[in-house]
């Protein structure tokens, strides 16, 4: 559909000039219709009361129902402003800071000074070892009424052919509340020492008297030990002398046979006696609790002269 549109279709009358038959073609070439410019009104923005400005009399009039008596307006008392929560609460803090700041300060006791002697006694209580290339921490406060259990009985034959004596009276009660933990930091005890006492070749006695069935060590026990031993300390030991035995010690030997070899268990000899005892190794340096020499005086066992006896050693209850 073409269209043609004229420059101007209202006159300045308001008149509508447009044409009475609607154009049936455009004109491409005729001039564009120009817009009409309007001036707008001139504002004045400066901020004086002069003619016109914004802050003017004529523009800041008011209605008269809009205006307002400050005299007849209820203003809150002080009272009434203490009635808010949250200015309530920080009063009382306050309060109750200032009577804390005025209550008497208790003075805190003072740490003690850690000594170089308590140092070296606290030292004492935690042994560092290695067994079996692993380390392990002693609690030697827990195994200190237990540590006579296992002793240097001096040498034998040519060398440094240690004799190691191995007291079972010593060992602690089964019946105990921390047996288990007593049992597991001795036998670190043992193991760690036995390094330390063997050079070369050794043997070990075992003392099994006097010793009541509740101290005995168990089969778990025992079993442990053979494997924590160290393949020198097990290839260096010449011989496992076991004095006194009761049924109780064969049988768990009995039991054990499978787990250790047969080298080991051709090097195991009972004793029934010191005196028997004292024909194959020398007694001079080897420690006998005073309850073992006691069992064979009530046992009428004959006892070897030549032989050392430990009378500070504490008898063990039977």
């Amino acid at each position: 559909m073409d269209i043609s549109f004229d420059e101007d279709m209202l006159g300045p009358d308001g008149a509508d000039n447009r044409p009475a038959e609607p154009p049936n073609s455009l004109d491409l070439n005729g001039a564009h219709p120009q817009r009409k410019k309007l001036s707008a009104p001139e504002i004045n923005l400066s901020l004086d009361q002069s003619e016109g400005s914004i802050l003017s009399d004529d523009n800041l009039d008011t209605p008269d129902d809009l205006d307002i008596n400050v005299d007849d307006l209820d203003t809150p008392d002080e009272a009434d402003s203490l009635d808010f929560t949250g200015h309530g609460n920080e009063l009382e803090w306050e309060e109750e800071q200032a009577t804390k700041e005025d209550e008497p300060k208790e003075e805190a006791e003072p740490i003690p000074e850690y000594t170089a002697e308590e140092e070296r006694q606290d030292a004492r209580l935690w042994r560092t070892v290695v067994i079996g290339e692993q380390e392990h921490r002693i609690d030697m406060k827990s195994i200190e009424p237990y540590q006579k259990v296992i002793s240097h009985g001096g040498y034998y034959g040519d060398g440094l052919n240690a004799i190691i004596v191995f007291a079972a009276c010593f060992l602690p009660d089964s019946s105990q509340a921390d047996y288990h933990y007593v049992m597991e930091n001795l036998f670190l005890f043992v193991i760690s020492t036995l390094e330390l006492m063997v050079a070369e070749d050794y043997m070990i006695v075992y003392l099994n008297g006097a010793t009541p069935r509740r101290k005995m060590p168990g089969l778990g026990w025992i079993k442990k030990c053979y494997q924590m031993i160290d393949r020198r300390l097990r290839k260096n030991l010449k011989s496992f002398i076991i004095v006194h035995p009761s049924w109780f010690i064969r049988t768990i030997l009995a039991i054990t046979r499978p787990f250790i070899s047969s080298k080991f268990s051709s090097k195991i000899k009972y004793v029934n006696s010191l005196a028997e005892l004292g024909e194959l190794i020398p007694m001079e340096y080897v420690h006998i609790p005073e309850s073992i020499i006691k069992y064979e005086d009530e046992s009428s066992i004959k006892r070897y002269t030549c032989m050392r006896v430990d009378k500070n050693v504490p008898q063990s209850k039977s």
